[in-house]
């Protein structure tokens, strides 16, 4: 049984602090529906609060005057911090949301110490100051921090979307006011913790969990400079006019419906192989997931039973147990978009190939079968709305034309991957797919390059020397000549 975890107080500015409201959030477990936690609601007066000292800290403080080495020295001991308690914060997450918890060591705490890692890397080759040669003089170009960081994160990947924030934000020299999901506040707690025996100055990182209405009221705050938001198209856009009333700088990182396009060249077993820890991650709730798979018609057949065999052989069960591959959704509404998704793939036309339900002894928790539809148009719901659970598509195609024409007729553009024996051939199919990120004969995300979306799937980029570029503004200095 997991132990209840109980919070009392808030991270406001480097301080454990008590809250000036007295809501509180519950947390529930998706696998057992038990109360497994409680936080703070954080209230309006308790933003202000967090806004005030991160305002003072940038204005005032010498966390944007300290010298590049101390500021990486300070982030190197949040890294090798979380690298140490990795276990704690995968065992964390997963009760809170659901993720497999050999998933939630890879990808939701070591991937988040490999962010932190590549951020320093990035940052420590960056240039902060240039000279060039002006059409009426020499110029200095100086990138210099953006100021107050909102940093809105969802539940899937928690530690993963802190680190792509937080890493570069720190580094440029921002306070950051961390705003986690009802749905995952506790391992927010335990990065709390961390980042004050790191080191941090006073202001420097407050985190406030919330819910919608006070995250509002934080992207719309006028000390914030900067919003960095990770979530839904409609919450996007939603940040996106609330900021603008202030002209806050934004970054959103949003939905996705991904085209793992199979060529008719590529070896099947290790196609299949590839595409299906990539399409079932994370129990399909992630933004990159690949949930629409394309198949030429000529081997259709084929990889329907080689997709359909894999995907329900996936060991469905308790997210604290090794074993699983995929657990339950994060919560009972989104157990329910999924069914209800089936439901209307089955409606229009698509044939299950294989799930569909409930898993059979899982009466409890928030479970949904590893679910495949065959005979999918791409004009349907289920290949054109994210679903955000584990029901995937396959898409048959003609030629390849037809091939690169479903991949991007859609309004997101956020990830993809091609299927080849010709490596050349594949990295040339993927210039004429209008995503952000792409991988042949692969699927990763490498933190040492951009990583965002075109269309629908956001603005800005995360990662390598894009995204610390987000959070530092350009000034431009005229010298005299000969200087």
């Amino acid at each position: 049984m997991t132990e209840l975890v109980e919070h009392g107080h808030l991270f406001i500015g480097g301080e454990w602090t008590e809250p000036l409201g007295t809501d509180t959030i519950r947390v529930v477990s998706p696998h057992t529906e038990q109360v497994i936690g409680s936080v703070p609601h954080a209230s309006r007066a308790d933003v202000d609060r967090a806004v005030a000292v991160a305002r003072k800290a940038f204005d005032e403080g010498p966390w944007p005057r300290l010298s590049l080495d101390e500021r990486i020295a300070v982030v190197t001991r949040i890294k090798d911090a979380i690298a140490v308690r990795h276990e704690e914060l995968a065992r964390s997450i997963s009760s809170q949301n659901g993720s497999p918890y050999s998933w939630s060591v890879l990808a939701q705490a070591l991937g988040a110490m490999m962010v932190y890692d590549s951020a320093i890397k990035v940052a420590a080759a960056y240039p902060y100051e240039e000279r060039r040669q002006g059409a009426l003089g020499p110029i200095l170009v100086r990138r210099e921090p953006v100021g107050v960081v909102a940093a809105v994160i969802p539940w899937n990947v928690p530690q993963f979307v802190a680190a792509a924030k937080l890493a570069p934000a720190l580094l440029a020299g921002c306070p950051v006011i961390l705003k986690p999901s009802p749905e995952a506040p506790l391992d927010s707690y335990i990065l709390a913790g961390i980042a004050r025996e790191a080191g941090l100055p006073e202001g420097v990182l407050s985190v406030l969990p919330a819910d919608r209405e006070v995250s509002e009221y934080l992207v719309g705050h006028p000390g914030v400079d900067k919003v960095s938001f990770t979530g839904s198209v409609a919450a996007g856009r939603r940040v996106m006019e609330v900021a603008s009333r202030n002209l806050t700088r934004v970054t959103l990182e949003l939905g996705g419906k991904s085209a793992a396009v199979i060529l008719p060249d590529a070896d099947p077993a290790a196609t299949v192989a590839g595409i299906v820890p990539a399409a079932w991650m994370n129990n399909g709730q992630a933004c990159v997931a690949q949930t629409r798979i394309l198949a030429p018609r000529s081997r259709y057949e084929e990889y329907a039973d080689a997709f359909a065999a894999a995907a329900g052989a996936l060991v469905v069960g308790d997210p604290l147990d090794p074993a699983t591959q995929l657990g339950p959704l994060v919560a009972q509404r989104q157990q329910q978009r999924s069914l209800d998704y089936i439901r209307i793939g089955q409606e229009e036309g698509a044939k299950v190939l294989t799930g569909g339900g409930r898993p059979a002894g899982l009466e409890r928790g928030w479970y949904v079968e590893p679910t495949l539809f065959g005979d999918v148009d791409n004009s349907m719901r289920i290949a054109r709305e994210e679903i955000f659970g584990p029901v995937v598509c396959l898409i048959p195609y003609g030629d390849e034309e037809e091939a690169v024409r479903v991949a991007n007729d859609s309004e997101f553009g956020l990830s993809g991957s091609v299927w080849t024996a010709d490596v050349e051939h594949g990295v040339d199919f993927a210039r004429r797919v209008r995503t952000g990120t792409f991988n042949v004969n692969t699927f990763s995300l490498d933190m040492l390059g951009p990583f965002g979306g075109y269309k629908n799937s956001g603005l800005g980029r995360e990662f390598g020397p894009e995204g610390l570029g987000e959070y530092l503004e350009h000034k431009m200095i005229h010298l005299p000549a000969g200087a």
